[in-house]
């Protein structure tokens, strides 16, 4: 590890497991200081299984160690007020924040024996409002220094093009998800746009299916069988059926690193070819 992040505090949104952990772990292997949050609850909407407080414990043990320092904290993206709390009390007692990763996602709808209109809302409620209010309420920490800094915004292949391919693959929670996920294109670039003088850059990054608890589950699993256009929407030019964790967070690091210094305002896909098809 080359340290590149030493000084440098990374708040992470959905840190328990996944994704938000990889980034966590990584990051302070690189030397930075982490402000993690989580629900840690269940959602109606979301038929499997969600984070609980012991993955986001588990973050913590994995973070700390490294050696570096973890703030974790319970926090609902859609909950405005809450994300500026943590991150005024956290910013407060490790001094600075520098990199934004606005992680927070589920798969809502899929498995539900009736699902309803919450699944839709819910989508756009956590991942595009949400992404909003987190990139807005660390607004200030990140301007105070004046160093600069980075933000990154977790979309999804789905986020540059419909994984719904069929009649049958209508559902509230899937359009919900495929919505949110090309609305923080749109943020992504607004905040690249009006953040460039203050040399914060914006970027998002676009997944193929990752190896992580959101998808790989009986509930989307099952999901997948029973309607084959969806799976059919996941499969990969490259001959791989999912990527890891790490290599979105690998992606994560460029992006936040001097080596990503003048790269902003770019939606990167990270879909073993998916996009292609």
């Amino acid at each position: 590890m080359t340290g590149q992040f030493d000084r440098k505090v990374a708040f992470i949104t959905g840190a328990a497991r996944g994704q938000g952990r990889s980034h966590a772990v990584r990051f302070a292997e690189e030397g930075a200081d982490i402000i993690a949050i989580d629900i840690c609850e269940q959602l109606e909407s979301v038929a499997y299984p969600m984070a609980r407080r012991e993955d986001l414990d588990e973050t913590v043990n994995l973070v700390e160690k490294t050696g570096r320092r973890i703030i974790a904290e319970q926090a609902d993206v859609r909950d405005f007020p809450r994300l500026q709390a943590v991150l005024e009390t956290a910013v407060g007692e490790l001094g600075r924040l520098d990199f934004v990763l606005a992680n927070a996602g589920m798969a809502p709808g899929a498995g539900l024996p009736q699902p309803t209109m919450s699944a839709y809302s819910d989508a756009i409620d956590v991942m595009l409002n949400g992404v909003y209010f987190t990139v807005e309420a660390a607004l200030p920490a990140l301007l105070d220094h004046g160093d600069g800094g980075a933000v990154v915004i977790t979309s999804s292949a789905a986020g540059l093009k419909s994984i719904g391919r069929s009649f049958d693959t209508r559902e509230h929670g899937l359009a919900g998800y495929t919505a949110a996920k090309h609305g923080v294109v749109g943020l992504m670039r607004y905040f690249a746009t009006i953040l460039a003088e203050k040399s914060i850059r914006v970027n998002s990054v676009h997944p193929t299916g990752v190896a992580t608890p959101m998808i790989q589950n009986t509930v989307v699993e099952g999901y997948a069988r029973n309607h084959p256009a969806f799976g059919a929407a996941f499969v990969n030019m490259l001959p791989v059926d999912v990527i890891e964790p790490k290599d979105v967070t690998e992606a994560m690091v460029y992006l936040c690193s001097d080596a990503g210094r003048y790269v902003t305002g770019v939606a990167l896909a990270i879909d073993a070819g998916m996009l292609l098809k």
